[in-house]
């Protein structure tokens, strides 16, 4: 990993440096996720506050696409704490994610293949702004989801394997 570019915490500076705000962990164990696509978000001022502060739950969220323009439905963002019940947000409103009309259009297609959702995966910090990344997945079934938890959990036991040699 490169300098300030962690997973987790603050990034340190510089222009393309990363920051995750909020992880939906659930999203790869119950899709197969065919392809992903970084996002802008529409957002509020308390909205940001409260994503700032980690206070954004991503995993009933999915996306539509509506009159060419992409939609996150379902994404909790709680209220800001120290704003009034006037000036904060609705939690679970609709909000406007911002794409190309070509990427949103490439997506519209590949979405009315059967099977097929775009789900939030993360939110993230992309210098001062809030980013989104949508997958693009296929819906797993149970053994499917067996299947995949055993590949994995055989690969981690040939690493651990392979550290002891």
């Amino acid at each position: 990993m490169g300098k300030g570019k962690g997973r987790k915490g603050r990034a340190s500076g510089g222009k393309g440096a990363t920051s995750l705000l909020a992880d939906n962990r659930q999203a790869r164990h119950q899709y197969e996720i065919l392809e992903t696509l970084e996002v802008g978000v529409e957002l509020l001022g308390t909205e940001v506050k409260s994503v700032r502060a980690g206070k954004a739950n991503l995993r009933d969220g999915f996306c539509l696409i509506r009159r060419g323009e992409m939609q996150l439905h379902n994404v909790h963002i709680s209220p800001h704490s120290h704003a009034s019940a006037y000036f904060n947000h609705e939690p679970l409103r609709v909000r406007k994610l911002l794409a190309h009309r070509r990427e949103i259009e490439k997506l519209r297609v590949a979405l009315e293949q059967k099977g097929l959702t775009l789900v939030p995966l993360n939110l993230h910090l992309k210098g001062s702004w809030i980013k989104m990344t949508v997958g693009l997945g296929r819906g797993r079934k149970l053994h499917d989801k067996r299947q995949e938890e055993r590949r994995r959990q055989d690969a981690k036991e040939v690493r651990s394997a392979l550290k002891r040699l």
